[in-house]
């Protein structure tokens, strides 16, 4: 099957850009919903991130302690690379068993992460969710209420914008919040992908 990996930096709007390629019928597997899959309780996942980071990260309800966790990756290069190492096999084994029970033209792999974990083989083509660094941050302050220093740290622990773009096939522009824009925007990729995977 053919696979469009989908990403771009925090509050780009990938999501937004996911949902409208559901409407077409596009599959998605959004690799951040099956990594909140595999840290939820009772699962392998959170039992060797507790180990690795301590019981700190877990909540009184035996739940991981999110805001705990990002606090200690984001400041510490080591333990974010630490939280990868244990995070993103499991992501991307459980990402391809899901491929591998589908029949359809092609896919859409939703991927924060993609250049950052150099996992860009993993799909056959990559589109890029672009807006400028300054809505960002408006945009996460708006949703998440994070510091404007907590939401940078995060942004520069990302590849940059200037290396998306160079490293993209295709660009969606989502800068200025125009749903019908975006919409547009997509329809024209969907029908490229459903030739493209045709051939």
């Amino acid at each position: 099957m053919f696979k469009v990996g989908l990403t771009g930096g925090i509050g780009c709007g990938k999501s937004t850009v996911s949902k409208l390629f559901i409407e077409l019928n596009v599959p998605i597997i959004d690799a951040d919903d099956i990594a909140h899959q595999l840290v939820e309780p009772g699962q392998a996942a959170l039992l060797e991130i507790s180990k690795a980071f301590g019981v700190k990260t877990l909540s009184p309800d035996g739940s991981l302690n999110r805001h705990y966790l990002r606090d200690i990756v984001f400041s510490d290069g080591k333990k974010k690379q630490q939280l990868e190492n244990i995070l993103h096999p499991l992501v991307f084994d459980a990402m391809q068993e899901k491929i591998d029970h589908w029949d359809c033209p092609y896919c859409i792999l939703s991927i924060p992460l993609l250049f950052e974990t150099r996992m860009t083989d993993f799909v056959d083509r990559i589109l890029v969710i672009d807006c400028p660094i300054e809505t960002q941050i408006a945009r996460v302050k708006a949703r998440n209420n994070l510091t404007d220093a907590t939401i940078r740290s995060i942004i520069d622990s990302q590849v940059s914008r200037e290396y998306r773009l160079k490293h993209a096939d295709d660009v969606i522009d989502n800068s200025d919040n125009n749903h019908c824009g975006l919409a547009e925007q997509v329809k024209k990729l969907h029908n490229l992908y459903l030739s493209t995977s045709a051939h």
